[in-house]
């Protein structure tokens, strides 16, 4: 190893020993606190484990990384038992400190991506303590619980799965492994708006609830927006804001969806959907200007990780990837196009996945047919929640989201007849 690379590999450690160091002394508001572990000693701590690596290479031999490992672990220990006498039990500082150490062993094994981002995590997980706490108190047991059991059930029947189809057209498109993966990843799409409602709260604003419920549900925006109009309807046009930035965000989320199996057929949705989306965008923008500051209570959604919504949405993805795996057989293009509007109505993400895994196989459903397929059901979708609220919804809702349902219906409808 030349001399210039030993000392990068040594730079690197000793820029990740201060830059964990330096949010431990703005952790603390006592300026004047002289700390056990600040940027001084993190910053020695991280070279010391670079050079155990160097001194244990040069040796031929990992004990003495392990046992200057051991003796600083039993430092870190002593210091510990000294500030738990003084009341101070907190292990987050010497967990640092011990991590800072294997990053700059790390740095000078040339795992110079895996240190640095170790430094960094590290540094951002002791940034973000108040928010974590916020975080977690919000949660019920019954959210650890459901989150716990998706988990444990995705990790044991998910490598068991049988990786292959079963049976002739058109249940041969039923294959066990990609089913329930598909159903993991939707279930994470809607865990991530999830937990973006959890941290921000729904009292933020009703729009920021929108955009965070569409990654969501944007069906159980639009119901629970459509109740709350006739108990307030002085908030009809915050209201209308929510649902039609959710469905905004719908539209964005299935495309999202489509790249994730496949790029070529989410390349040919962007346009078209950008269109009904661009239409959204503008009315939620004029809404957004043209409402009062309002809040609402807090907007309930149950953990998208719960075992039985899994589970149904499996069902109900495998029964219409059969349903359309059938239209394309028996009738072709057309019978595509009318599974898409019956399913779009139930389940756009189901229609739109089970599309894209007929997409560009031998024998399956050509990128055009498809692109316009998928579309048809965002627009049945959309055309189902336009109805929730004009027939459930306040009059000064139904008026304030006329303009925004109309043209994200029209504009996609008329795009799905011309592409």
């Amino acid at each position: 190893m030349d001399e210039s690379t030993l000392f990068m590999r040594f730079g690197v450690a000793l820029a990740i020993g201060i830059l964990v160091g330096m949010q431990r002394e703005f952790a603390f508001d006592d300026k004047n606190r002289e700390l056990a572990m600040g940027v001084r000693t993190l910053a020695l701590m991280a070279l010391l484990g670079c050079a155990a690596a160097f001194l244990s290479e040069l040796a031929e031999s990992p004990w003495l990384l392990i046992i200057i490992i051991l003796i600083l672990g039993s430092w870190i220990g002593m210091n510990h038992y000294i500030e738990a006498q003084r009341g101070e039990e907190g292990l987050t500082t010497e967990a640092s400190a011990l991590l800072t150490v294997l990053a700059g062993a790390l740095a000078f094994w040339n795992q110079i991506t895996l240190a640095v981002a170790l430094g960094v995590i590290t540094a951002v997980l002791l940034s973000v303590k108040p928010e974590l706490h916020r975080f977690a108190q919000k949660l019920t047991r019954e959210d650890v619980y459901a989150t716990l059991k998706m988990a444990v059930i995705t990790v044991i029947i998910l490598p068991v799965l049988p990786q292959e189809s079963f049976g002739p057209p058109p249940f041969d498109v039923l294959n066990p492994f990609k089913i329930w993966l598909l159903v993991i990843f939707i279930s994470g799409i809607s865990f991530v708006g999830f937990l973006l409602i959890k941290i921000a709260g729904a009292r933020k604003g009703i729009g920021l609830t929108g955009l965070f419920g569409g990654l969501a549900s944007s069906t159980a925006v639009t119901l629970s927006f459509t109740q709350k109009s006739k108990e307030a309807a002085t908030l009809a046009k915050p209201f209308a804001l929510a649902i039609t930035v959710s469905w905004t965000v719908m539209y964005t989320r299935v495309v999202i969806e489509v790249a994730a199996l496949n790029a070529g057929l989410a390349k040919m949705l962007i346009v078209p959907m950008a269109i009904p989306v661009a239409a959204g965008l503008a009315c939620s923008l004029f809404l957004f200007r043209v409402q009062r500051t309002a809040e609402t209570s807090d907007f309930v959604f149950s953990n998208p990780f719960e075992l039985g919504p899994a589970i149904t949405f499996g069902v109900v993805f495998s029964i219409i990837l059969v349903i359309s795996r059938a239209a394309q057989v028996y009738m072709g293009e057309a019978g595509i196009y009318l599974s898409s509007i019956f399913a779009g109505l139930a389940d756009v993400d189901a229609i739109a996945l089970s599309v894209t895994e007929l997409t560009g196989k031998s024998g399956g459903i050509d990128y055009g047919t498809a692109t316009r397929a998928i579309l048809i059901a965002a627009v049945a979708n959309t055309a189902l929640k336009g109805a929730i609220v004009l027939v459930l919804g306040s009059a000064s809702l139904r008026r304030a989201i006329i303009p925004g349902f109309v043209s994200m219906f029209l504009s996609g409808l008329i795009v799905a007849l011309l592409i």
